[in-house]
């Protein structure tokens, strides 16, 4: 199945719903919130001029496999660590990106630099799970979460001590994530250059929407990013940083390319 538009989110909502509720069936909210609060503290994000956000992804909607069947996934988030990648995103979502809680685990325990669910979120319950699961950070997808929801969501990462990724796709989401976040100081906020009409990347967003972000908050780019150069590129736009996947995933040195991303990056922003 070929995913469009906001079908594929919609798709994707449901999806992560589902999972969210059998989950809840096997362990309750309460038991879960208690097993997350006792769990390692999360590690903390440390930011420079410009960092990476490496991911730990096997397969997506638009590439098909970007990895074999037996990929080490936590030494390919090892090389993305050893880089200087600021944090390890992963990919939890089985359906479409071949992902898992249990590369979510492996990953966390094996690396120093914090680790961050990657999915389609929409329970406060799967805030617990990913904090349960080792992780320190999660994403939320703007589009996919009402008003009351979003706010729900981030009171849980309050709650749970969890760094958030905040992603938009257009000015309106972007709109509606500074209100959202406006009490929630230390959000990144993302902008997803993918086209969700034609799963295409209009990197030229990055530009035109560069100003569209409240003042203070962390510009993270995502996706459209493949190169060094890419990564100069969002850097001197005045992105803080950039959400790296397939290319990493793709490339035969990753740890090479993590390394030189964060370096152009870096220099843009001196």
């Amino acid at each position: 199945m070929t995913p469009t538009g906001t079908n594929f989110l919609d798709d994707m909502a449901k999806r992560s719903a589902t999972r969210a509720h059998a989950a809840m069936a096997a362990v309750p909210l309460d038991p879960m919130r208690a097993r997350a609060l006792a769990a390692p503290p999360p590690k903390p994000l440390v930011l420079d001029r410009f960092d990476l956000i490496a991911e730990v992804k096997r397969s997506s909607p638009s590439q098909g496999s970007l990895a074999s069947a037996d990929v080490d996934v936590v030494a390919q988030a090892r090389s993305y660590s050893d880089a200087g990648a600021a944090m390890i995103s992963v990919l939890t979502e089985p359906a479409r990106f071949g992902g898992s809680l249990e590369d979510l685990r492996a990953i966390a325990d094996a690396v120093d630099v914090p680790v961050m669910r990657k999915d389609f979120l929409v329970e406060p319950y799967q805030v617990f799970e990913a904090r349960a699961n080792g992780a320190s950070a999660v994403l939320l997808i703007a589009r996919i979460l009402g008003d009351e929801s979003l706010a729900r969501m981030l009171d849980a990462c309050v709650e749970a001590g969890l760094t958030v990724l905040l992603e938009a796709f257009d000015a309106e989401d972007l709109d509606r994530s500074a209100q959202a976040i406006s009490k929630h100081p230390g959000v990144l906020l993302g902008l997803n250059c993918r086209d969700l009409a034609t799963l295409q990347e209009d990197v030229n967003r990055f530009a035109s929407l560069a100003e569209a972000f409240p003042d203070g908050v962390v510009r993270i780019a995502e996706s459209g990013i493949a190169t060094a150069d890419n990564a100069q590129a969002v850097a001197r736009l005045g992105y803080g940083g950039a959400l790296v996947g397939t290319a990493l995933m793709r490339s035969s040195d990753s740890g090479r390319l993590a390394r030189e991303m964060i370096e152009a990056g870096r220099v843009a922003r001196a």
